[in-house]
């Protein structure tokens, strides 16, 4: 037991041993964490300016909309330029808008107008760098440490994302919004100062994609220099895949059945269900954040690589057991352990999902494939809120029940397929 223990440390170890993957580490980890700062500035300061939700909400959506519309050009250009290159400009950006909205801050001057403008240049701007963070993985490591690479990344981008808001909210209360604003724009400069400084991993003809993806990589990679084009050559590249078809299907799904149940869902779980307060949220929330990071290490911990579709499937019907039992039961405990166990699925089978579409697809629609991905999600998240706000006014069981079907439908149509059902 104690050898194996070691030997999932060593191989969990591995790629921090490189710089650039150490460099990558930093500057995702610090992004995610400016990301959490800027949360917490736009909608303290909004809310300070206005007393107004309402202003709030206008200020939330012309973030989200820019990059929700942009990330496809986004990952056309990761594709056409560099990762690397896109995430630096991106960083760099950021940074200066973030400076100057704290400068204008600490003048006094910031109105909800300008506002809204600093939100809508802030997520068109971050629409580039999304898609290159999940893209140049397979530039800096080697096919063999991509899942205890991922399972790493994956870690700090959750330890970020609980200390982004939590940190950005302690220097509002200690100081004012702007300040928040000013040291986000450090964590954008020092992100893009780690990312400028990886240096790529020589590539080779064995790096080539596999047999199943060619013609469409030779397709996309014919397809011209237009953005429109590109982005068009991108698309159909998935499209003419029936295992990247299914992937962009499940997480569709998945995104529907996660968007509304893990937030509506368990707000009403805790509240009305349950009979519980903040308290009894907090502790579901932090259980599938806990679940999900555990997962994550035991994930890339493993030295074989499981059938990545039977894996899916897998998932997708554990989630809609999950699902089940969350609509049924009426006790603290009991919820904790099932979401607990939800999202230690959810942290084991992203590490292996995610590797496989960095090993498989090929490099130059590699970010294409992946902004397609996040726009499907995009798109599904506003839909799944909406519906699960509507189930939820005739309790949390029945939304529940109508995940857990959507969930069980997505793992029949994973194990129907066998080109899924091979995927490795």
């Amino acid at each position: 037991m104690a050898s194996t223990l070691a030997s999932a440390g060593t191989r969990l170890r591995a790629p921090a041993k490189l710089p650039s993957f150490r460099l990558l580490w930093l500057g995702q980890s610090l992004s995610l964490l400016g990301d959490g700062f800027s949360y917490i500035a736009f909608s303290w300061i909004t809310l300070s300016l206005t007393d107004s939700t309402l202003a709030l909400g206008y200020v939330l959506a012309f973030q989200a909309v820019p990059r929700a519309l942009l990330t496809l050009v986004g990952g056309s250009l990761s594709d056409k330029w560099s990762s690397r290159t896109l995430m630096t400009l991106s960083s760099a950006a950021r940074a200066v808008l973030m400076a100057g909205v704290g400068l204008i801050g600490m003048t006094g001057s910031l109105t909800v107008p300008i506002l809204c403008g600093a939100a809508a240049a802030f997520g068109a701007v971050d629409a580039f760098f999304q898609p290159a963070r999940a893209s140049i993985l397979p530039t800096v490591v080697d096919k063999e440490m991509l899942a205890p690479a991922n399972a790493l990344l994956a870690v700090g981008t959750k330890v970020s994302a609980i200390l982004g808001p939590a940190v950005g909210g302690m220097v509002v209360a200690l100081s004012d919004a702007p300040v928040a604003f000013l040291v986000d724009a450090v964590c954008f400069a020092l992100c893009g100062l780690c990312v400028s400084r990886i240096r790529p991993l020589p590539r080779g003809p064995e790096d080539s994609v596999d047999d199943a993806a060619d013609a469409a990589a030779g397709t996309a990679k014919e397809a011209g220099d237009s953005l429109l084009t590109r982005m068009r050559a991108g698309l159909r590249y998935a499209l003419e895949d029936p295992r990247i078809r299914s992937i962009l299907v499940v997480d569709t799904a998945m995104t529907f059945c996660y968007a509304g149940t893990f937030t509506v869902g368990f707000a009403t779980l805790a509240k009305v269900d349950l009979q519980g307060g903040s308290t009894t949220l907090g502790l579901l929330n932090g259980a599938l954040a806990g679940g999900a990071m555990l997962g994550t290490l035991v994930g890339g911990s493993l030295s074989s690589l499981p059938r990545v579709g039977l894996l899916i499937a897998a998932l997708a019907g554990w989630l809609a057991v999950g699902m089940g039992v969350l609509g049924l039961v009426d006790s603290t405990v009991a919820a904790f352990v099932t979401v607990l166990a939800m999202g230690f699925g959810i942290g084991f089978q992203g590490v292996f999902g995610l590797s496989w579409i960095q090993r498989t697809i090929d490099p130059s629609v590699l970010s294409r494939v992946i902004s397609l991905d996040m726009v499907l999600g995009y798109a599904m998240a506003p839909l799944s809120l909406i519906l699960c706000g509507a189930l939820a006014r005739h309790g949390s069981g029945p939304m529940f029940a109508v995940s857990a079907g959507v969930l069980a439908l997505t793992a029949l149509g994973v194990l129907s397929s066998k080109a899924v059902r091979g995927m490795r």
